[in-house]
């Protein structure tokens, strides 16, 4: 199983991002997906969650601006992020909870990060 993160890059504050993450290789379901963000010097928190019924969770400093979502057909999940700040500045990496085969148990796998600079 492999996450593709992409769509980083640096963006002046006020402006947007989408950023997408892509799950292939041997998948038989995806339970929750969500992204994560690392800034430097500081430990890796959650950003955003969605569940496989599109249920939602955000952490508080991110709620009313960024938005997630998932298209399951192409095991894609998304993080729309408006009104990006400076300390939105960070690694963005995404997750995914996989099973392999019905038979075996559900694993986490992570994307490689996507990098996000915001200027001031």
């Amino acid at each position: 199983v492999q996450l593709q993160a992409s769509g980083g890059g640096l963006v002046q504050a006020g402006g947007s991002l989408r950023l997408s993450c892509a799950v292939s290789g041997s998948i038989f379901s995806i339970n929750d997906m969500g992204w994560y963000r690392q800034a430097p010097g500081k430990e890796r928190e959650l950003v955003a969650t969605i569940t496989s019924d599109d249920s939602t969770n955000y952490a508080d400093s991110v709620k009313g601006q960024f938005t997630i979502s998932r298209d399951n057909a192409k095991n894609t999940v998304y993080l729309q992020m408006n009104s990006l700040k400076p300390e939105d500045t960070a690694v963005y990496y995404c997750k995914a909870e996989v099973r392999i085969a019905r038979w075996r148990p559900k694993n986490n796998y992570w994307g490689q990060g996507t990098e996000v600079t915001v200027s001031s």
